[in-house]
């Protein structure tokens, strides 16, 4: 699978053959950019939903038919012989991931648990990497956030210093129109009473921006000697609605998290999300319009801003690109690197081929 980007007859690139996993939100998205993309060729399609099964991948999408059905079926997928799969479930099958990566098949993920291989539990990591090695085959997480944020812009304006005393990135995230209602509800929590909340745990959410920036820290050298998390929430002053359901006035409509790594006793980067589906908040909190504020510190300073300038009957639409396209375009490095599990540090520039 190595020689997947290699020409074939008359100069002419061999597409690499892939398979969307999941077709919620973000799977959508990610189908359309597989769609359009030049050197891509969607061939299959996984879905959960058994109303799903058979239908055609334009219809799951928003696009015209394309003759490629949807299926549940594991050994359906493994028949198509995809080069690479977009993993993208609201949960990992870690028998499913090793299946494919055994048989050849490369992944790019949406998944936190793959972004840094040093936080994935000995043995579930030595069966990942066997798999690996007995299928040639590589698999590489990534996003917009963990991912984009977290690892790769920083890495790019990093590369202007020579010292760095504080990395710290802010996002505030409007996450209606960007998640499925499954995913603000049963995985996020919004809606819920606030004791209720304050009860579950959230380790995935917890860890995974740790986990993201202990991979930047380990490309660029520094040691994490550990990581902090504290949050919060805001309550609804109202009734808002989501996508199907109205969530109560005094039930969980904000939540802020600050993830923060230490180096030698002292903070050296830090994650700081303000994520809301309402601004109408019980503590009112400072509010920004979606986007990404990111502050350097060391011996060549920066601040960069980054806002998202989509008209609000477009944000449904536009707002799951966001994390859907840098997996997609990641696909051709992923196929062409080295087997095993991959960090943005180690990744080939991601290119994006547009259409």
């Amino acid at each position: 699978m190595r020689d997947i980007a290699a020409r074939d007859g008359q100069d002419a690139i061999k597409p690499i053959r892939v398979v969307q996993w999941a077709s919620g939100t973000v799977g959508k998205a990610a189908m359309r950019a597989v769609l359009d993309h030049p050197r891509l060729d969607l061939v299959g399609v996984k879905v959960y939903a058994a109303e799903k099964e058979g239908r055609d991948a334009g219809a799951l999408c928003g696009r015209p038919d394309t003759g490629v059905l949807a299926t549940s079926d594991l050994s359906a997928i493994l028949a198509l012989k995809p080069d690479c799969v977009l993993y993208m479930p609201e949960s990992t099958d870690w028998d499913d991931v090793c299946t494919l990566l055994e048989n050849g098949i490369s992944i790019s993920s949406t998944r936190a648990e793959f972004f840094n291989p040093d936080t994935i539990p000995a043995p579930l990591r030595q069966r990942l990497e066997a798999a690996c090695a007995r299928g040639n085959s590589s698999i590489h997480s990534s996003g917009s956030s963990p991912g984009f944020i977290t690892e790769a812009l920083p890495l790019v304006l990093l590369s202007l210093s020579r010292r760095l005393d504080l990395l710290m990135i802010e996002e505030f995230a409007n996450c209606i129109d960007g998640c499925s209602e499954e995913m603000l509800v049963d995985i996020m929590g919004f809606g819920a009473a606030p004791q209720d909340f304050q009860a579950r745990t959230f380790p995935e959410r917890d860890q995974v921006f740790g986990h993201s920036l202990a991979a930047l820290g380990q490309g660029l050298g520094i040691a994490i000697d550990h990581f902090e998390t504290v949050s919060e929430i805001a309550l609804a002053r109202e009734a808002t609605p989501l996508h199907r359901s109205v969530i109560p006035a005094g039930s969980v409509a904000g939540q802020r998290m600050v993830t923060t790594g230490y180096r030698d006793g002292n903070p050296v980067m830090g994650f700081r999300c303000t994520w809301f589906v309402t601004d109408a908040l019980d503590p009112p909190w400072p509010i920004r319009a979606d986007g990404w504020h990111i502050t350097v510190d060391g011996d060549t300073p920066l601040e960069v801003s980054i806002r998202f300038p989509i008209a609000p009957e477009q944000r449904a639409d536009i707002l799951p690109n966001l994390t859907a396209h840098r997996p997609v375009n990641a696909i051709e490095a992923i196929v062409a690197a080295r087997a095993g599990i991959l960090t943005t540090a180690e990744l080939p520039q991601v290119i994006a081929h547009l259409a």
